[in-house]
């Protein structure tokens, strides 16, 4: 069978390297193209677009590359018609992979959406849309299956990718970060849920996650490091996004003397670090399930806040608080994302041991709410090859 896969921001990338390993774990004479990043095309894909040259984020950035995503759609349908694909895979990335999934129905291809976008949030009339155009929806959050049910649209919970990714890296992977103050601990105690960090500053590991676009890193990472001022005695480490060279950052953390970085070991991180300062996203969810105290930071282009702040319907921005229902990790969205306010948040998570063991408890929850689907990209691939059944 021939798959097109489209996914365009890093988590996309993530997930659908998994996806890709288990559709060829079912299907040997698999032949797969996508959009995508690295970890996909390791995992045997031919990748025809990189997710970092596809990532616009915010109203205002999308129109100012409009042209640009134009020009990306028209060439998306030509390598689409030159390839004839069985199915197309769409992960996430609802602006873009949307309108492929308009277009495909007019061509009579058939379409598969791995990771529903988040019309729970906004634009719920897209649900039209998707009911109408895509063939199969797969949702990875509890809660997504109910809220289809009320449109009358049939989708299938395959549980969340990150437990297992998050699941394999702990059970094979004790790796040391390099050139940073590291916590002492045992391999058994970091292997266990109930893991706890170690409360001595000179060991603790803070780490500092500022996203994977040169937009928002921009804005969040000059904040966050401030914060590491107000803790000498601690480490405090940038993990670098993939799609970005390294030296993008050597003029913000030059001035910091306790700031260093990781590239391609977020994992690493997590695993070592005490608490963490995360930018909203994805990597909310994974410092959770890794059972790091977090401070969630947003802080966009004033314009498109405004505009969200009116068609967003979400109560949380983080999508632990709002896989939970409940305010389990703080949120300091746009002028509340302060160095002060980072540095008053950052002291509560590492010195108050009752909010730290509420924290604890709040994201075993969480985790058994997310494991309950059983592991995601094989019950995708599973059903994806199975739709394909004659």
């Amino acid at each position: 069978m021939k798959y097109y896969i489209i996914a365009g921001e890093a988590s996309g990338d993530l997930h659908g390297s998994n996806l890709i390993k288990h559709i060829y774990g079912l299907d040997n004479q698999a032949n797969i193209r996508c959009w995508g990043g690295d970890l996909m095309q390791a995992q045997g894909a031919t990748v025809v677009k990189h997710y970092k040259d596809l990532a616009f984020m915010g109203f205002v950035e999308v129109l100012f590359n409009l042209q640009t995503i134009l020009k990306n759609l028209a060439f998306c349908k030509e390598d689409v018609l030159a390839f004839k694909p069985d199915v197309i895979v769409l992960i996430d990335y609802p602006g873009f992979n949307i309108k492929i999934a308009e277009w495909a129905k007019r061509q009579n291809l058939k379409t598969v959406y791995y990771i529903s976008p988040q019309v729970w949030a906004w634009k719920e009339q897209r649900v039209k849309t998707i009911k109408k155009c895509v063939d199969k929806m797969l949702v990875i959050l509890p809660f997504e299956k109910d809220y289809y049910q009320k449109w009358d649209y049939k989708v299938e919970y395959v549980g969340h990718p990150l437990i297992e990714v998050i699941e394999e890296f702990r059970k094979n992977n004790r790796p040391q970060l390099t050139g940073t103050k590291q916590r002492t601990t045992n391999d058994e105690q970091l292997a266990t849920d109930n893991w706890q960090p170690a409360t001595d500053d000179s060991q603790c590991i803070i780490a500092l996650l500022p996203g994977s676009r040169k937009q928002e890193i921009n804005v969040k990472l000059p904040i966050m490091l401030k914060v590491s001022k107000s803790f000498p005695d601690f480490q405090f480490v940038v993990a670098k996004a993939p799609g970005l060279q390294d030296d993008f950052y050597d003029p913000f953390m030059e001035p910091y003397k306790n700031v260093s970085s990781i590239s391609n070991q977020t994992y690493n991180l997590l695993n070592q670090a005490s608490a963490a300062l995360v930018t909203s996203g994805t990597a909310t969810l994974e410092t959770a399930l890794f059972g790091v105290p977090e401070v969630v930071c947003y802080k966009g282009n004033p314009i498109s806040y405004e505009i969200a702040k009116r068609v967003i319907r979400v109560k949380y921005i983080s999508l632990v608080n709002l896989i939970m229902d409940k305010p389990v990790v703080k949120e300091l969205i746009q002028k509340d994302l302060t160095t002060e306010n980072c540095i008053k948040e950052l002291k509560e998570l590492l010195q108050n041991q009752q909010r730290r063991a509420q924290l604890q408890k709040d994201y075993k929850a969480l985790k058994d709410l997310l494991t309950k689907g059983g592991h995601a990209s094989a019950n995708a691939a599973e059903i994806i090859v199975d739709f394909m059944k004659p």
